[in-house]
């Protein structure tokens, strides 16, 4: 008969005695084995006795800072998760706990449900029987695991981020870095680029990824209608809520919630979303008490948020709460290399797609082609000029002839002004300044509205306010145009 694992063995640390013993009978509540400690030294000399599961330390100490205790553990390799106790409101301590390699932080006033919420995820994978070295004889930490530890999920998400060039790689190996905690993420780049699947290999490579991944395009929804969205109705909140309606943070609660086209949030939903992060707690439209929410952050954006937020045009505290980490992806043009690998990949999703017994092969010709394009649209853009190929030519060789991309509506970047893809602008859009309403009874062409909206990036909201229209009204001739969000 095997014999029951221990219950998780936790160390708590913090120099104020009521605390201290409310939180150490709180965790013996539910059943772990809780040391406790009031100083630095003294945890020091807790954790050279033994390994813990986890480290819960109040970030300010007599004798010196929590923060201390967690570069301690991260630095020496250790087994054990952080979680460090801040001030309230104190957003650049909660940043640099996570970049020191905290798991999470609380704030004070610490809710104990909150609390054992905290413990519980962090707990999520975690051996139960701690390696006991009494002594100072502590076992050695756990290597890191490599990409053969990875789930089967884990590993398919990766895939699909294609391509071998070093920045590629740096990428990958930093979404398995960083996937394990819960610090928020950012993740940065051009248009089209990959920022969702970036997203969804964070979710999967986590210990959250058997909980729901939710996206959520913030410039795709009515600014009347975010805080519904973003937090859930209860019945009767107003006329037409005949039923109760969970928003993004239920429906992501223990999984990962997904904010894409973050920069193009208006400031009084930053407001309310930052509120969220800090109380970990919603509030739905006609609800009297607020939920706790229980979701990793994952934001992404194309804008440059450091400008926007000197520009007033974006919260500096949630710029801090949201960008713990940070994670550039490079457009197509800088990993030239990886061209191959992404064409390969792409023809084979395509031709499943359509059916295909077998995905055509690109010529050298063909490669040659694509290879002088700079793809201010990026691999999305990559993607629609191969399922151009691929549906108007036929053969398993698709070769230069083929290969057709549609014209630039950006500057290229430098080193492209001989490619033969000079920037273009239909005619009527040059004439029509930003914020000069579409005449009301002229039927838009759909090159000049899918030229603007590659100039804006594909991001609806942008191109319904420069064309004077409301978001429905742009989606009604997207739809009727054929201009999929795709394409």
């Amino acid at each position: 008969m095997a014999t029951p694992s221990p219950a998780p063995h936790l160390l708590v640390v913090d120099d104020e005695p009521d605390l201290r013993t409310l939180y150490e009978l709180t965790l013996l509540k539910v059943g772990y084995r809780v040391d406790t400690a009031d100083t630095l030294a003294s945890a020091r000399a807790r954790l050279a006795e033994r390994h813990y599961q986890l480290v819960i330390t109040d970030m300010r100490l007599p004798d010196g800072l929590g923060l201390e205790l967690v570069r301690q553990v991260t630095a020496e390799q250790r087994p054990e998760k952080t979680i460090v106790i801040t001030a309230y409101g104190s957003a650049h301590n909660a940043v640099e706990a996570l970049k020191a390699g905290a798991f999470d932080y609380l704030t004070k006033p610490v809710e104990l449900p909150q609390l054992r919420q905290a413990v519980a995820t962090a707990l999520q994978g975690q051996p139960s029987n701690a390696t006991q070295g009494h002594h100072g004889s502590a076992a050695p930490a756990p290597q890191q695991a490599g990409p053969s530890a990875l789930t089967p999920q884990a590993a398919a998400a990766l895939a699909c981020i294609v391509g071998h060039s070093a920045p590629m790689v740096a990428v990958r190996q930093h979404i398995q870095r960083v996937a394990p905690t819960m610090a928020p993420v950012l993740v940065l780049g051009e248009s089209g680029t990959g920022k969702e699947l970036v997203a969804r290999a964070l979710h999967a490579c986590s210990h959250r990824a058997a909980g729901p991944f939710v996206a959520v395009n913030c410039g795709a929804i009515p600014e009347n209608l975010m805080e519904a969205e973003f937090f859930g109705v209860r019945k009767g909140a107003y006329t037409g809520a005949t039923a109760d309606r969970p928003g993004y943070f239920q429906a992501a609660q223990g999984g990962t919630l997904f904010l894409d086209e973050l920069g193009d949030l208006p400031l009084p939903m930053q407001a309310k979303l930052l509120r969220a992060i800090q109380e970990r707690q919603v509030r739905p439209l006609g609800a009297t008490q607020e939920e706790a929410t229980d979701v990793r952050l994952v934001s992404a954006t194309h804008h440059e948020l450091a400008r926007a937020v000197q520009q007033g045009r974006f919260r500096q505290d949630l710029y801090y709460r949201l960008n713990v980490i940070e994670l550039r992806i490079p457009p197509l043009r800088e990993r030239a290399s990886d061209l191959p690998d992404m064409a390969h990949a792409l023809l084979a999703r395509l031709a499943q797609r359509n059916g295909l017994p077998q995905p055509p092969t690109l010529a050298p010709d063909a490669l040659a082609a694509l290879a002088r394009h700079p793809f201010p649209g990026n691999v999305r853009e990559l993607e629609n000029t191969l399922e151009r190929a691929l549906a108007l030519h036929t053969g398993p060789t698709l070769g230069a002839e083929a290969i057709q991309p549609p014209p630039s509506v950006a500057p290229p970047p430098p080193g492209f002004a001989d490619s033969g893809f000079a920037p273009t602008v239909p005619a009527p859009l040059q004439a029509l300044p930003p914020g000069t309403p579409w005449p009301a009874d002229a039927e838009p062409d759909r090159a000049h509205l899918a030229a603007l909206l590659a100039h804006n990036r594909w991001n609806q909201s942008r191109t319904a306010r420069q064309l004077g229209w409301t978001l429905a009204k742009l989606r009604y001739w997207m739809q009727r145009l054929g201009l999929g969000d795709s394409a």
